[in-house]
């Protein structure tokens, strides 16, 4: 199977299922000497980590990160980091009956129309489970964008109809609402309107946004490799993810250029801009404003209520899931969001060293 693998020079490829022994990540690329622990990776698998309100699946796992490789006395080798998470609350037989059948909204069909098998445990590589691993590698990405005062705030934005309040906005309370919201009032009327989905056996979507601090203008390159062209596919290959945008995003659609673009002048001797419609990407490259993207999560597609579908026979039949699932999946992908933009702002910032003559010759001292 093709297609584990992401990045160029700072780079993870990821691997296990949901419902196999451990799951896990090895981190190619990244540069020696970087100060580096599991309590470092353990704070973002944390945020993941299921079971910890009522809007996240039952399935209890501490998801501990076992460092296996990469580190001498706390810092990294430069050698590949790899990583395990095990499995410890598998309930496989949760999934007995869908072993013959594809669940509307799932990667089950595709599955078998590509590869004729699948481990219908979970859904296998197609699980939400699988990024953990991304989780723990961008965790060491985010570590070293810390060390250039590059930062990332990430949170959830709406969930169903309900959005938060800008003016309202406490960072503290994304990570201490259950909803990953930075609006308490926000966050208590979506809370309540999820569990009315819950109570209807039904599920929910939402947006989440992340904004990244400190990122020098320079990144990216203007053809096929543009830096939002790769937030996007970074984001876009988040299993729940159906859109995203950079900036204003679609709003630009309905703009003349005179309000959409936005101006230069200086300020202390630096150019800026005067506003961000743009989300601190031009042509495909960061021009030194805060990068603003937004990740639209679907609804959850493993729902109680009973949905139509088929079975491997060619069947129709009437299909009810069971099993332990989050009934809405944008507070726990908060995270996900955040460690796939770093893992790519990460690897667009080693590429960019050698982009230029004059900065290979301050790194060998020419």
């Amino acid at each position: 199977m093709a297609g584990s693998t992401y990045g160029k020079i700072f780079q993870i490829s990821t691997w296990g299922e949901s419902h196999g022994p451990a799951l896990g990540v090895v981190v190619d690329g990244c540069p020696a000497g970087l100060p580096l622990s599991a309590d470092d990776i353990q704070t973002y698998l944390n945020r993941r980590r299921p079971g910890q309100s009522k809007l996240t699946t039952k399935r209890q796992e501490a998801d501990e990160v076992e460092l296996l490789s990469g580190l001498f006395e706390d810092r990294t080798t430069g050698a590949p980091i790899s990583m395990m998470i095990r499995n410890t609350s598998q309930r496989s037989s949760d999934y007995g009956e869908i072993a013959n059948c594809y669940r509307p909204g799932h990667a089950d069909y595709t599955f078998d129309a590509k590869y004729g098998f699948r481990d219908y445990r979970g859904g296998g590589r197609s699980s939400g489970r699988e990024t953990v691993g991304r989780v723990a590698g961008g965790a060491i990405a985010a570590k070293l964008l810390q060390e250039f005062g590059i930062h990332m705030t990430t949170y959830t934005l709406s969930i169903g109809p309900i959005k938060i309040d800008r003016s309202k906005f406490n960072p503290d309370a994304i990570l201490t609402t259950p909803t990953g919201m930075p609006d308490t009032e926000a966050s208590a009327m979506a809370e309540a309107w999820l569990a009315d989905c819950m109570k209807n056996y039904d599920s929910a979507g939402g947006v989440i946004e992340c904004v990244i601090d400190g990122v020098p203008a320079g990144l990216g390159d203007p053809v096929f490799e543009k830096l939002d062209a790769n937030l996007s596919k970074a984001v876009m290959s988040i299993g729940a993810v159906k859109a995203v945008e950079i900036g204003d995003g679609t709003e630009v659609t309905v703009r003349q250029g005179s309000r959409n673009n936005d101006p230069f002048r200086m300020k202390d001797g630096q150019v800026i801009k005067t506003s961000n419609h743009a989300g601190g990407i031009l042509g495909g490259i960061s021009d030194g404003s805060p990068i603003i993207l937004r990740a639209h999560i679907k609804p959850t597609p493993s729902i109680f209520s009973p949905q139509q579908t088929v079975n491997r026979q060619g069947e129709d039949i009437d299909l009810s899931i069971k099993g332990r699932h989050d009934p809405v999946i944008v507070p726990r992908a908060v995270v996900v969001v955040e460690t796939m933009a770093a893992l790519t702002i990460a690897d667009a910032l080693l590429l960019n060293a050698a982009a230029r003559l004059d900065h290979l010759k301050k790194i060998y001292g020419r």
